[in-house]
Parts: C-alpha cells; structure tokens; sequence
C-alpha cells in the first residue's frame, strides 16, 4: 500500500466527519439512523466519505430487508463510509442501539494486520477529548492530521466490527492507528443472513479505551470493507440511536 493511501487509511480509521450535526439531549431517545425503504439513497446528513477516488468505493443503498428499512452496504474490493455528524453529551444517552447483517464474514481478514484491516459489517463512532485526555505528541500529530484532512478529524474512535476470527469482546488498537479502537461484537458466519440486534454502552467503552468519561461524540458511520484483502461482501444496517442506561433499545416491528 502506497504511502498516500496508508496516511489515508490513517484519517478514516479516525473518521473524518461532514456537515451538520445532530444534538444529542438529556436522556431521551436519540434517532440518528432511521430509513425509509421508498429513499434509494440514504437521506441527509448522511454522506458517502470515500478512501480513494482511484480506488472502487463500497456502495450504499435504502431498501426493505427481511421486513427492515436498512441500508444495504455493498463491497467488492472496496471501501468507503457512510457517515454522519453528532453532537452532545453523551451522559444522559450514552447506549448506542443498532441492528445488522451479514450475508457473510471474510475468508481472509486479520485485524491485527494492515493488509488484513477488512470486515464485513462495522459501526464507528468518533470523539472529541478533553487536552488532558491526551499527551503532547498525541496533540501534535492531531494537530497535524487536521492540516491535511480537515478540523473535523477526531482525536479518537470506537470501531465495533462484525470480524472473521477474533472471538466477541475482542479489543485491540487499529492495525493503522491507536487511536481507533477496535471491539468485536459478532464474530463468525454463524448469525449470518439475519438481523441482530447491538446494545454498546460508549460512554463505557470510550473511557476504558482513551481513558476518558468526558469524550464528546463528533460523528457516526457505518461501512462494509474489503479494500486490502479484495475479497467481496454484502451487509444491512438499521435503526441506529441513543438511550439511556436504564432504557431498552427501540426497534420498530419487523413486517412480512
């Protein structure tokens, strides 16, 4: 992988984050991934934030899955996100709640690798951190990365990933970056080809791994990855939103 592209790699492990965002509030429930299945492109501010225009870019589009308003994500040796802004405090509705789905996992994907940096089904969500949150040279190379990709590059990310191998509760720094953190959700091919539903508290999960209550969310995206491995895959996303600690996640009925 050439340099251009590793640097790039770099800055969407991070997520760069576009146009305007949504406020979280105070402990109700925040919507910030309903579909309609009449809308073939996904609505605003959702946005498609490819790696590489030399590079095929995962294809998103709405539809009725199996009775679901989702997106369905399309990779053949591709990678691109889907992503959108946010904004808030995460203390009154720190549980993010999601459902997916996987035709299947990758033959030949390795988290721990570069080259082996795919999944079939990922979820991220990026932060902004308190200065003391980080040391100097973490500072400086944000500092940096902003004056090539933007002011909105986050100084971190959770990545949950539907992986190939890695057994569920799986954590690990991005092969590219530390400061994306990786946590595997599903694992394996044995749920594939329905939906399951994700409950992940953030606010938990962004302390223990930038060591941090006080992360502020600045984007959330969604992608299906096979760019390093080549490989092809096929995965739905729906319902994504914010609740309390106390509160259940809210699915809409699935229809016939």
């Amino acid at each position: 992988m050439n340099t251009t592209l590793s640097q790039g790699r770099i800055a969407v492990a991070l997520l760069l984050g576009l146009g305007s965002a949504v406020v979280l509030a105070q402990g109700a429930v925040e919507h910030v991934g309903r579909f309609v299945a009449t809308d073939a492109n996904p609505p605003e501010p959702w946005q498609v934030v490819s790696l590489d225009k030399r590079m095929p870019a995962t294809q998103y589009r709405v539809m009725a899955w199996d009775g679901v308003n989702a997106v369905e994500a399309v990779a053949k040796a591709s990678m691109a996100l889907l992503q959108r802004p946010l904004a808030g405090d995460l203390r009154g509705t720190p549980v993010l709640c999601w459902r997916w789905r996987v035709d299947g996992v990758l033959k030949n994907a390795d988290m721990a690798t570069r080259h082996g940096d795919d999944y079939a089904a990922r979820v991220y969500v990026g932060f902004r951190l308190p200065a003391d949150a980080m040391d100097f040279a973490t500072r400086a190379k944000l500092m940096i990365g902003r004056s090539r990709y933007g002011d909105q590059l986050p100084d971190a990310a959770l990545s949950y990933v539907w992986d190939n191998r890695y057994p569920v509760g799986t954590e690990r720094p991005n092969a590219y970056t530390d400061r994306a953190h990786m946590v595997v959700v599903q694992s394996g091919a044995q749920q594939s080809g329905r939906w399951m539903v994700e409950r992940r508290d953030v606010l938990l999960d962004v302390g223990k791994a930038f060591g941090s209550d006080k992360a502020t969310p600045s984007l959330l995206a969604i992608a299906t990855d096979t760019d390093n491995t080549g490989e092809s895959a096929r995965a739905g996303f729906a319902d994504l939103h914010f609740v309390a600690r106390n509160a259940p996640c809210v699915f809409p009925a699935q229809t016939s």
